[in-house]
């Protein structure tokens, strides 16, 4: 399409319109699990924001300056609706925030009246407010779709807004709104401290990036696991592995999910990338992880990996829950105490309180961890030469030009993609 956005893995030529670009571009950065997060009274994973706010920048031809400005906007607001608001509790969905977040971002990046935001971030709660069960039982590929789904119906409210149209608000405080019937109730007070004009937008700073492809409340259990690899002679000689941690990783991935397909070896990838029991015995024998062969059937069906997964179990730990919650972003944990009971009667226990590439933690990522967790994802599907072409243009983002952004993209080796696959299924 003339004047949209362009699509992941193609040509900047090829263009098309940003509310599907954002969709599918949207997916591809979620399908891992493998981007940043941040963890509060909910979950989020802020960079979703991202796809949304760059395909609408590319067909609106907006400047790098710009697209900073909008992520800006986008990680404050939907990092202060997860510190203030907890959807969980309520068995909805986190992209509930992600798509007013996106919302406000557009409203930055096209510098749009107040009122018009203010329409479109009532109209995308409206539409994003949906059931946890795309995180629960079987996970499909949906969990990747979902929050891609919120940018595209973001999108779509603020084109809305911008035309007259209103919305049903209030949105959260109306009589038989969000707050009433999908919340608290309607006597439910939230109090969500949003920056002063002109004051600068730093909640981006809170945010933390994954070392592993798997859900953030693993990662600090992984580097644990591995750190143990090399210290258990014969993991034959477990008998029962009990993982101390929080409400919500015990409730989330761990065994208090009673999600019987968490133990289920032939369940989705999806499924095992929620599933803390699975990922602590494969981190445990393997010594590593891997975002790919990881997950593998073959590995997830290995006889011994089952047996020593099946003897793995989580429980609540108060403390770990109060550390989950701690209000000092430095002083928070999101990890557990693993304790280890040998069939001999030995017992002995580990804990790891933040992943080591935490802003806090022993290996915390710095730049070059970036581009080189870029390169192992891209290998065999992106050249030398385009990737450096790309990380060479994306690292100078703010002074990029509105052609820059406009032609922004990354070519992938089609050849290493099953790309037709499914085009003759389906309805169109």
């Amino acid at each position: 399409r003339q004047g949209g956005a362009t699509l992941t893995g193609l040509s900047h030529e090829i263009k098309v319109c940003a509310e599907w670009a954002a969709w599918a571009n949207g997916t591809a950065v979620r399908e891992l699990d493998y981007h940043d997060t941040y963890l509060a009274a909910d979950y989020s994973h802020p960079a979703d924001n991202i796809p949304a706010i760059l395909a609408v920048a590319q067909q609106c031809k907006k400047s790098g300056q710009e697209v900073l400005e909008a992520i800006l906007t986008a990680y404050e607001v939907q990092m202060l609706l997860v510190q203030g608001i907890c959807l969980h509790k309520h068995k909805i969905d986190h992209i509930a925030h992600l798509g007013p977040s996106i919302a406000a971002g557009l409203g930055t990046l096209l510098n749009l009246d107040t009122d018009i935001v203010y329409q479109a971030i009532n109209q995308a709660v409206h539409t994003c407010f949906t059931t946890r069960q795309s995180r629960k039982g079987e996970i499909s590929s949906w969990k990747a779709y979902a929050p891609a789904h919120a940018g595209k119906l973001a999108i779509e409210a603020v084109d809305r807004a911008m035309r007259g149209e209103k919305a049903p608000s209030p949105i959260y405080e109306g009589e038989d709104s969000v707050v009433a019937w999908m919340l608290d109730g309607k006597k439910a007070e939230y109090r969500l401290y949003v920056p002063e004009k002109g004051e600068p937008k730093r909640r981006i700073l809170e945010s933390y990036t994954k070392a592993h492809s798997a859900e953030y409340q693993s990662q600090a259990l992984i580097d644990l696991a591995i750190d143990l690899h090399h210290k258990i002679d014969n993991l034959e000689d477990i008998e029962s592995i009990i993982l101390h941690t929080s409400h919500h990783t015990h409730y989330v991935i761990g065994t208090g999910a009673n999600d019987p397909q968490k133990m289920d070896p032939y369940a989705s990838r999806e499924t095992l990338d929620h599933s803390i029991m699975y990922i602590l015995a494969v981190a445990l024998e393997d010594g590593c992880w891997h975002h790919i062969d990881s997950y593998s059937p073959e590995r997830a069906q290995r006889t011994k990996t089952v047996g020593l997964w099946h003897k793995i179990s989580t429980v609540e730990d108060p403390e770990w829950t109060r550390r989950y919650h701690d209000p000092d972003p430095s002083q928070r944990a999101f990890g557990g105490r693993l304790e280890i009971c040998f069939k001999n009667g030995q017992k002995i226990s580990h804990e790891r309180a933040i992943a080591d590439a935490h802003p806090a933690g022993k290996k915390p990522y710095e730049r070059n961890d970036y581009i080189q967790k870029f390169n192992n994802l891209r290998k065999s599907i992106i050249s030398d030469q385009e990737a450096s072409k790309f990380l060479e243009t994306i690292q100078d983002l703010q002074n990029l030009s509105t052609q820059q952004i406009e032609d922004l993209s990354i070519n992938a080796d089609l050849l290493s993609l099953d790309y037709q696959k499914g085009l003759d299924k389906g309805i169109f």
